[in-house]
């Protein structure tokens, strides 16, 4: 597919489109030559369009959905390329789109809203990439790729203030020790106050109907935080190593500490209609003993276009009845224990790598891959975002997990080929405590531990038929274990907890192996004009309900798998000055995983659960071009994706009519951009981005409450370079046009809760830049 170069600030002499190189076939190519729909980002691009984290890449990369994820699921992105992925943290479940820094896996959802720290470039693969990059890499992968340390000493710094106290500071330096050991050390710290306010009912509604009192003087303003603020710290450390011409040595070590309030969602329904008597005087709102008042849920929802919330983040405790048609006599001591969390989310993580290359002679070579990575990350949700007493949570996730990879390259005669071998070992313990007391009251403490092994081996042929025909196969096998052990104890950490406390002890265990394939012919019909034809598969790993009331529920669910045929151009026209690129695809969709929220009571035995719901067809379009004249530069993606139901399994209450979840039908992105040349040599270079996207739905049982409106965003930059090139002054704006707009959105209604919630984009932002490289 099409590759949106870097050309922010260029000499308006260089008008043609530059080659570039990419691994996705384990070896360096021109992406032009390569049979894959590939979109490569340049770190200069990057910048360009004011992109600093992994989810806004996704705009003008067709198919591509990377989103900040809702507060009840913490530091974490919802991920998805042609319909295909997922939206929830659990380590029960995969990603279904591979994240890769430096060809390291990162295995969870969890801490992959990564920093764009001192890259060379993204590519981002869209389709199965079961034979290439793995098991979870079944809509695609996402690969990030740093600078590495150069035989240079160089550097640069650059800070940013904008909106809302926005303070960013980046800063790389590179050494070379000596003639062959080179260092290099980035590093990012980043703080800006929070767009969602977290408002005071009391305070703000003095005199209310329902007896709510401040819990904040009203002479120091009602906002008690303000959420989705950021506080990023980041450094990155890089050695390379080369003893002899034929042997490299690259090891990495990274560090995050990211520390804030927690994402900052809006209310924006909540069914009153379907609460009972005694469930409504259960959540009555917090300073308020008195269930005669019966505040309305509905009173809490904001209006349209809000960026504030009433979440208190506190449960009381509760001493009234129980209405035995809601929960068995004694099931629930009175009064019910207080729930106040530490409100806030963090994610800190640190990772090492050592990457070794081998060349054992002039057409053979080997590759080693050694990585650890672990974090610890934690987070709190008040999901009913209001004074009630609804639903409530706090939880940790610890993690770790250590992989090895070796490949083995070598060109005999027309071949071209790789075989190789992939491990990992990962250990996840999802530590919770929940007070749920919108249904049959749930309060309860979890701490549940989640072991994945893999094991893998791969192999890759292209074989150079003639100069302009090529054939490529591909194959790898998985094999891969996980076992989920449940832990459910009431509050005080006893045994015996209410209708969760038969989970407790309970193990899933899920074992599976899998084969992938893939086939593609390529050929150069000129030097500028090559078509190609792919056969591909994929698979993301099956495992364990992760969200259980009863232990019925803890069951087990099986691979997804995905057959795609795609047929693609790839075309540099007019002397270079024009690519257009496009790739038509459709694919056989098999058992395919959905989180169910099919929830009539709480013991149902499909709440909670993931299933194999059924298969589906899905197929589309997507083209890239750019044109490039002088100092002028445009470039427009596209993408169709078509989703359609061919089979049920009558789950969880999906029917034929409904589509993936975060699946646009249509994205629509155009960049343009001009430099000016100076009389004394500086520059200036003006930029601006527009990108679309259709409706998508945030669940597969597609509702109302969980549509997100079609919208479009626009983007600007400006630009001057000094005419030695070595300092940029730069204003920007983000959402120009002040857009209000859903990343995502978390349906309780249904799932069992009463409430759907969004989480607004960020309104208009404005930044002024100034960067210095020595």
């Amino acid at each position: 597919m099409f590759t949106l170069l870097a050309m922010p600030v260029v000499a308006a002499e260089e008008e043609e489109l530059s080659e570039v190189v990419v691994t996705a076939q384990f070896r360096a190519q021109n992406v032009q030559d390569t049979p894959l729909a590939i979109t490569a980002v340049s770190a200069e691009m990057l910048e360009a369009r004011s992109q600093t984290n992994v989810t806004e890449i996704a705009n003008q990369a067709p198919a591509v959905t990377l989103r900040q994820a809702g507060p009840a699921f913490g530091p974490s992105i919802v991920a998805y390329i042609r319909g295909i992925g997922t939206y929830d943290f659990n380590p029960a479940q995969e990603p279904g789109v591979g994240l890769y820094v430096d060809d390291v896996y990162i295995a969870t959802l969890t801490g992959s809203m990564l920093d764009l720290l001192d890259l060379e470039r993204v590519e981002i693969l869209r389709g199965p990439q079961g034979t290439l990059a793995g098991r979870n890499s079944i809509g695609g992968s996402v690969k990030l790729y740093s600078q590495r340390p150069t035989a240079d000493t160089s550097g640069s710094f650059q800070a940013t203030y904008g909106s809302r106290d926005r303070l960013d500071l980046r800063g790389t330096a590179n050494f070379a020790l000596t003639d062959n050991l080179f260092f290099r050390i980035s590093g990012v710290d980043k703080s800006q106050d929070g767009y969602i306010k977290r408002v005071d009912y009391g305070c703000a509604n003095p005199g209310n109907p329902y007896g709510i009192l401040p819990v904040k003087a009203t002479t120091g303003g009602c906002t008690v935080a303000k959420d989705s603020n950021v506080n990023l710290s980041a450094v990155r450390a890089a050695l390379r190593w080369v003893p002899i011409d034929a042997l490299e040595f690259n090891l990495s070590a990274d560090y995050t500490n990211d520390r804030r309030n927690p994402t900052g969602a809006v209310l924006v329904g909540y069914r009153d209609d379907m609460l009972s008597a005694a469930a409504r005087a259960r959540i009555q709102a917090i300073y308020d003993g008195n269930p005669a008042n019966d505040a309305p849920a509905s009173a809490f929802v904001t209006p349209r276009g809000s960026y504030y919330n009433y979440a208190s983040y506190y449960n009381p405790a509760y001493s009234g009845g129980v209405d035995p048609a809601v929960l068995p006599t004694g099931a629930i001591p009175a009064p019910w224990m207080e729930s106040r969390p530490v409100v806030g989310q963090y994610f800190e993580g640190w990772g090492t790598a050592l990457e070794v290359d081998a060349k054992l002679t002039e057409k053979m070579s080997i590759k080693s891959i050694t990585a650890y990575r672990a974090y610890q990350s934690g987070f709190s949700n008040d999901n009913d975002l209001s004074p009630l007493s609804s639903s409530i949570g706090e939880g940790e996730l610890p993690f770790h997990s250590f992989s090895q990879e070796l490949r083995f390259n070598a060109s005999t005669g027309p071949f071209d080929w790789t075989v190789g071998g992939y491990f990992q070992d990962q250990q996840s313990r999802y530590q919770s405590w929940q007070d749920l007391r919108y249904s049959a009251p749930l309060m309860f403490q979890q701490n549940d531990v989640v072991n994945v092994d893999t094991a893998a081996a791969f192999g890759h042929l292209a074989y150079n038929i003639t100069e302009r025909l090529v054939a490529t196969a591909g194959v790898r096998y998985t094999d891969e274990h996980k076992d989920y052990n449940y832990v459910r104890l009431n509050r005080d950490g006893s045994t015996g907890a209410p209708v969760v406390g038969g989970l407790n002890g309970v193990q899933g265990v899920y074992d599976g192996d899998n084969i992938d394939y893939r086939g593609a012919v390529q050929y150069r019909f000129t030097d500028d004009v090559m078509a190609y034809l792919q056969y591909s598969t994929g698979f993301k790993g099956g495992g364990i309900s992760p969200r259980p009331f009863v232990a019925d529920q803890a069951t087990p669910f099986g691979a997804e798998k995905l057959r795609t045929w795609e047929l693609g151009a790839k075309t540099d026209l007019f002397d270079r000055h024009l690519r257009i690129n496009g790739a038509v695809f459709m694919g056989d969709y098999i058992d395919l995983q959905l989180n169910l929220q099919n929830c009539p009571g709480s013991a149902s035995a499909q709440c909670g659960r993931v299933d194999n719901v059924g298969t589906a067809e899905i197929k589309g379009v997507e083209l890239e071009t750019q044109l490039r004249l002088g100092g002028a530069a445009v470039d427009v993606s596209y993408s169709l994706t078509d989703f359609e139901y061919k089979s049920l399994t009558g789950a969880g209450g999906i029917q034929m009519n409904f589509v993936a979840p975060y699946m646009p039908r249509h994205k629509l992105s155009l960049g343009s951009q001009y430099e000016f040349s100076l009389g004394n040599g500086s520059s200036i270079t003006a930029r601006a981005d527009w990108s679309y996207q259709s409706h998508l739905y945030a669940n597969g049982n597609n509702q109302l409450t969980n549509r997100i409106g079609g919208y479009g965003l626009v983007n600007a930059r400006l630009v001057w370079r000094n005419a030695d090139g070595n300092m940029d002054v730069g204003l920007e704006a983000t959402n120009l046009a002040d857009k209000y707009y859903f990343l995502s959105r978390s349906d309780q209604v249904t799932g069992g809760g009463r409430h759907t919630e969004g989480v607004p984009g960020r309104p208009r932002e404005l930044a002024f830049t100034i960067k210095r490289r020595f």
